[in-house]
């Protein structure tokens, strides 16, 4: 239990470290940059799906309740996605008022960090402790520029920079009860941890196809957010190699 809340707590709060440096920079992040760290996020996150959510899925349950797994994880994101607002920095720099829907912009983020809670605990309740670890790194590095968005959309509103930094942190905080909620349940009825595995990796896949991906070669960074993609998915097998 206290490595969960370890990992659930450094996780949300890369949240947190990601939005700290809003609190001193003068000037946006660059497109390339953006992009650059969203791709390398992106490939953080498919290695951990594929290198260690979906094997170990497999080797508990089998194709089935991996399938089933991950087609609901996909399907939660899916209507989670339809229901609540998307952030798009470049739309809301145009002049568009969203003021008025700042606290509905951070409510959705709040939610998409759910399934991202689940899957830290999830991870946990499996009897290979590494991959608890290996994805609770993998969703804080995740988080980290999450926050530095949602704090930089923040200010674009016009709060102030430690009214952004503070909310962007607890946009994070949910994952903890989350990833507790998700430990409990597939400690106490064991055959959840198969699905659980497989719905943790159809979030992550669906987060990186829909989200990632797209947003790190919309503003013509491509070839180099390609690159990242490539160096975040080989940082992340290496991990799993030494831990």
């Amino acid at each position: 239990m206290s490595d969960v809340i370890i990992g659930s707590v450094l996780a949300a709060m890369s949240t947190g470290l990601g939005a700290l440096p809003i609190l001193f920079l003068n000037n946006t992040l660059t497109h390339r940059w953006r992009d650059n760290l969203l791709a390398f996020t992106a490939g953080i996150m498919m290695a951990a799906a594929t290198m260690s959510l979906i094997p170990e899925a497999l080797s508990y349950g089998g194709f089935v309740p991996l399938g089933i797994g991950l087609l609901l994880g996909v399907i939660t994101l899916t209507l989670l996605e339809r229901s609540i607002p998307h952030i798009d920095l470049e739309h809301n720099r145009k002049g568009i008022a969203f003021d008025q829907k700042a606290m509905l912009i951070v409510a959705a983020i709040t939610l998409h960090n759910i399934p991202e809670g689940l899957s830290v605990g999830v991870s946990y309740a499996s009897d290979a402790a590494d991959t608890g670890n290996l994805i609770a790194f993998a969703i804080g590095l995740q988080n980290a520029p999450e926050g530095f968005l949602v704090a930089l959309f923040l200010i674009n509103q016009r709060i102030t920079k430690l009214k952004a930094f503070m909310v962007a942190t607890l946009t994070g905080a949910v994952e903890i009860p989350m990833a507790l909620l998700g430990f409990y349940l597939t400690s106490v009825v064991s055959s959840l941890v198969p699905y659980g595995l497989a719905f943790a990796a159809g979030a992550m896949l669906y987060i990186i196809y829909k989200e990632l991906i797209p947003e790190s070669h919309g503003d013509g960074n491509e070839t180099t957010s390609t690159y990242s993609f490539i160096i975040g998915l080989l940082f992340m097998i290496f991990l799993t190699q030494i831990f």
